[in-house]
């Protein structure tokens, strides 16, 4: 047993606090609320966590839900599991909750991103719509491009992997590619894919489309409208000769997608 000590940080200066202490409240569970804007959906998982949130609640492991005062409700920032745990039992009229100031919705969202941000329970795709809704720069600008592209970015896979075409969860790829690409270069990719009719864009098409059109041993040989082409005509056929292409040559699977794209170029026929 030890007691907590401040430990000795020299290249740390302590920041201005300027936001206020929470508050403790006692509520009742149904009474919280949650912002669909930014918080996820309940998922397989959830309802698995829920399950087991349900069947074995103990206080001694209870962590107080974080919520905003909007008007003349709760919204719940953090711990909405928690809190539909709780109404979901039947037998806890209420639960102590934690009250944060955070007026404005971007200051919610923002909340919300640095509650969750290293948390494993949070995917990227689901951080990325916090930060959206935060007003993020970075965020917003990935957004923008894919709008522009025709690209969906999904906050969650879609029930029995049911994509449409267009829709994504590749967004740490988009990410990479935006930061590398800027907007103009990610924007071309993008199109590309689109234009396939990929359902979904996977992260090995983006990375295999931007080679193709930016590295210097194909700029001549093929452009966009034939890259798309291609793979709208043989994606199936594309797939699993990447994949062997990939075994054989000992490259990474985008890699050995790009080249299959390009050694494929020719077969592919308007329609």
């Amino acid at each position: 047993m030890r007691p907590i000590s401040a430990l000795h940080l020299p290249d740390i200066t302590p920041c201005t606090i300027t936001t206020s202490p929470p508050e403790m409240r006692l509520v009742c569970p149904t009474d919280l609320y949650v912002d669909d804007r930014y918080q996820r959906g309940l998922s397989e998982r959830s309802v698995k966590l829920l399950r087991k949130i349900v069947s074995e609640w103990c206080w001694t492991a209870y962590k107080p839900p974080v919520v905003v005062e909007v008007e003349d409700r709760l919204e719940v920032i953090d711990g909405q599991h928690t809190a539909i745990g709780a109404a979901t039992h039947g037998g806890i009229p209420a639960i102590p909750v934690l009250v944060v100031k955070a007026e404005s919705h971007a200051l919610r969202a923002g909340a919300f991103v640095r509650h969750n941000r290293d948390r494993i329970q949070v995917t990227p795709t689901q951080l990325h719509t916090a930060l959206v809704a935060a007003g993020d720069e970075d965020a917003l600008t990935i957004e923008q491009v894919c709008q522009r592209s025709g690209i969906t970015i999904l906050r969650n896979p879609p029930t029995m992997g049911r994509f449409a075409p267009g829709e994504t969860v590749a967004i740490s790829t988009i990410n990479t590619l935006v930061n590398r690409r800027f907007s103009a270069g990610a924007r071309k990719v993008l199109e590309v894919c689109r234009a396939s009719g990929a359902a979904p864009v996977p992260a090995h098409m983006i990375k295999a489309v931007e080679h193709l059109l930016f590295a210097k041993e194909y700029q001549d040989d093929i452009d966009a409208e034939r890259i798309g082409m291609v793979i709208s005509a043989r994606a199936d056929a594309l797939e699993k000769e990447a994949k062997r292409f990939s075994i054989e040559r000992k490259v990474p699977f985008w890699r050995a997608y790009a080249s299959v794209i390009f050694m494929n170029r020719r077969k592919a026929r308007h329609g």
